[in-house]
């Protein structure tokens, strides 16, 4: 079977570490300077449950609470990655502001998202707790994780949970906890 390509927006508020959770996932690399992203566009094949995916990351500029959601960013795109800097409130907020518009955008009550609080090695700075983080994704009906790009913590789980909620919205997957009543 020929892979299925899925293309996932990664959005946040900026220096959260967008970026550097894309290369470390593509490249296995932990990039330390920080260079402002306009736009990349990172690909890479993975398997999921058996199926071939072709992943197609778009890597966002930075937004803000008072950025116009870029229309672009609403067509094409299947699911969404939304980081947030575990040592920076103000990320956490325009992270629900960043949700907020996209449904918006989409018209939808829902769309596949997976909230990722970045920067967990950061521990000592933590200013956003693991469960402000969880119960934020439990309200969106959400996937929630907390990673490390720098120690390369859970990321390669973002995109598979990113994979699988964009499988359950299209009806690829059962949704719920995997029973069911035949």
């Amino acid at each position: 079977m020929p892979p299925k390509t899925r293309k996932v927006a990664v959005m946040g508020y900026r220096s959260v570490g967008k970026s550097s959770l894309c290369i470390q996932f593509v490249d296995g690399q932990f990039v330390d300077s920080y260079d402002p992203t306009i736009e990349n566009t990172f690909t890479k094949k993975l398997k999921v449950r058996g199926q071939e995916y072709g992943l197609e990351l778009v890597d966002t500029a930075g937004q803000d609470e008072y950025s116009i959601f870029p229309a672009q960013y609403s067509m094409n795109i299947h699911g969404y990655v939304l980081v947030y800097s575990i040592t920076s409130e103000k990320s956490f907020e325009v992270a629900q502001v960043i949700y907020d518009k996209i449904l918006d955008m989409m018209g939808k009550v829902t769309v596949p998202v997976v909230l990722v609080g970045n920067k967990n090695d950061l521990h000592l700075e933590r200013v956003v707790s693991t469960d402000q983080g969880r119960r934020l994704a439990d309200h969106w009906k959400a996937v929630f994780l907390e990673t490390s790009a720098k120690e390369h913590e859970a990321v390669s789980d973002i995109f598979t949970r990113a994979i699988l909620e964009i499988e359950k919205a299209v009806g690829n997957l059962p949704s719920g906890n995997g029973c069911s009543i035949s």
